[in-house]
């Protein structure tokens, strides 16, 4: 998905499930968002980390 999507999308899960969600580079120009104690790949893949806690 684009980024601007990939993004929104996290910030709202991140606050849905009050955990912290990264956004994550799957290609070019593809994202995701995963949540952030799921993520077990390069962490030069991660793009931005929302915190709904702060």
């Amino acid at each position: 998905m684009p980024l601007n999507l990939a993004q929104k999308s996290a910030w709202n899960l991140a606050r849905a499930l009050m955990t912290v969600v990264i956004v994550i580079r799957i290609d070019i120009r593809e994202y995701g968002g995963v949540e952030a104690q799921d993520f077990d790949g390069d962490t030069d893949l991660i793009v931005r980390e929302y915190d709904p806690r702060g």
